[in-house]
């Protein structure tokens, strides 16, 4: 069982960068799979990054590849998401997920193979 706040959102000018934190409690937060999902208005929410409970794995989806980079802290019960080089299509509500099973293939990239979330954390990126 794990609670997830996120924090770090704000307005930024595009080619700027954020750094978005989500904060957990709860127990065996180092065994959990976590995910970084975004919501832009009228749209769908979709799958931005992924990190094993190691931290040894990671995948991004392809228009953040090379601009946003995931980590964790499995000693602070934290996990992260960089975001430089930010865009005005990066405007979005950004959630952290996190799931106890491990998520191969497509399955990592699916919101509702993720158990718990986070409130959500507002960028936007100014043009």
């Amino acid at each position: 069982q794990v609670q997830l706040v996120e924090s770090g959102g704000g307005l930024v000018q595009a080619g700027g960068s954020l750094r978005l934190s989500c904060a957990a409690s709860g127990r065996t937060f180092s065994s959990y799979n976590m995910g970084w999902f975004r919501q832009a208005p009228g749209k769908e929410r979709e799958f931005v990054a992924f990190i094993n409970w190691s931290g040894g794995s990671t995948y991004y989806e392809d228009s953040v590849k090379g601009r946003f980079t995931i980590s964790r802290d499995n000693a602070k019960n934290a996990m992260y998401l960089q975001m430089n080089s930010l865009k005005p299509e990066d405007t979005a509500v950004y959630y952290c997920a996190a799931d106890p099973y491990v998520l191969y293939g497509s399955r990592r990239y699916r919101a509702g193979e993720y158990d718990y979330w986070g409130q959500g954390t507002q960028v936007t990126v100014s043009s």
